[in-house]
């Protein structure tokens, strides 16, 4: 019961990446945004693991060079998706991302020599019907859209990269690889300003004015700190496969419905229709891909 209750709220965490990021109502530039977002991420990792092991995280000395690639991708990945959130609708973005599973089966063909089954084939025939049906070139977000569908790539290249390296989520090693990120992304202070953080944002339905830096605290430590640190727990409990597969399926679905309770936005058939085929063939392509190699590395979450 208390791996499933940690599981459903890293769930609930990584959903909520669209809606601080529009949150913000743009008064902070995406790239330093997405600064904020790793530097708070990476000092509530390094608290959360020295208060839950009573020691300081150590330097990964024998790793630096792996710390260092996934702190650059996880940099990457998460500018382009905070960006892809603030052009489109969360539904859109989630979505698109969610073709991610596809994009790691051909990289893992490519640089893994990993091969087909004949199940693949009935699984991307799903996949670009759901794509079809999704339209990324219509209802006027096709810039957002495509971004999404970069955000899976890049997504894809870091899965990729860790199972090459036979690496899993260890909160330690993560905790230096978002340091990597927040450092990589810290010029944006300068190039493209810090934003206004010291202005407040009315919220009617609430009936009061917050800092706008308070969502990029709960982008970092909320959508981003707390899911790598519950990941690193639960993975104690369970499979990191079947994380994996809860993870591609329901983590875009929540974040769909954020985004109608909070914002309203209402998904059009297209999206529904062509987003569920999405899913299920990701899910699918998932499943089929972890057989096999049940202890090689998780894929990581979708975080910024």
């Amino acid at each position: 019961m208390r791996t499933l209750l940690l599981l459903a709220l890293i769930t609930f965490s990584e959903a909520t990446i669209g809606v601080f990021v529009k949150l913000t109502d743009g008064r902070i530039p995406i790239q330093t945004l997405t600064f904020y977002a790793m530097a708070f991420a990476a000092t509530f990792l390094f608290i959360a693991r020295a208060l839950a092991t009573r020691q300081w995280p150590r330097f990964p000395a024998g790793n630096v060079k792996d710390t260092a690639i996934i702190g650059v991708l996880i940099a990457a990945q998460g500018g382009v998706f905070n960006f892809a959130m603030s052009l489109v609708p969360i539904a859109n973005a989630v979505i698109f991302w969610s073709i991610a599973p596809f994009f790691v089966f051909i990289f893992s063909a490519i640089f893994l020599g990993e091969k087909a089954r004949k199940s693949y084939i009935l699984i991307f025939a799903i996949a670009l019907a759901g794509i079809a049906l999704a339209n990324p070139l219509g209802g006027g977000h096709m810039l957002g859209n495509f971004v999404a569908l970069a955000t899976g790539a890049i997504y894809a290249a870091m899965v990729t990269y860790m199972r090459y390296e036979g690496k899993t989520e260890t909160g330690n090693d993560i905790a230096w690889s978002l340091l990597v990120a927040a450092l990589l992304l810290s010029p944006f202070l300068l190039i493209v300003g810090p934003g206004q953080v010291a202005t407040t944002i009315a919220h009617p339905a609430l009936g009061v004015e917050l800092p706008v830096m308070l969502w990029a605290a709960g982008l970092g430590i909320v959508s981003t700190g707390f899911a790598y640190f519950g990941i690193s727990i639960v993975l104690k409990s369970i499979d990191a496969n079947v994380y994996a597969l809860v993870d591609v399926i329901v983590s875009p679905v929540v974040a769909s419905i954020f985004g109608y309770l909070i914002f309203a936005e209402v998904p059009g058939r297209g999206i529904i229709y062509g987003g569920a085929l999405l899913l299920a063939a990701g899910f699918w392509l998932t499943r089929e891909m972890s057989r096999g190699r049940e202890n090689q590395a998780v894929h990581p979450c979708q975080c910024v």
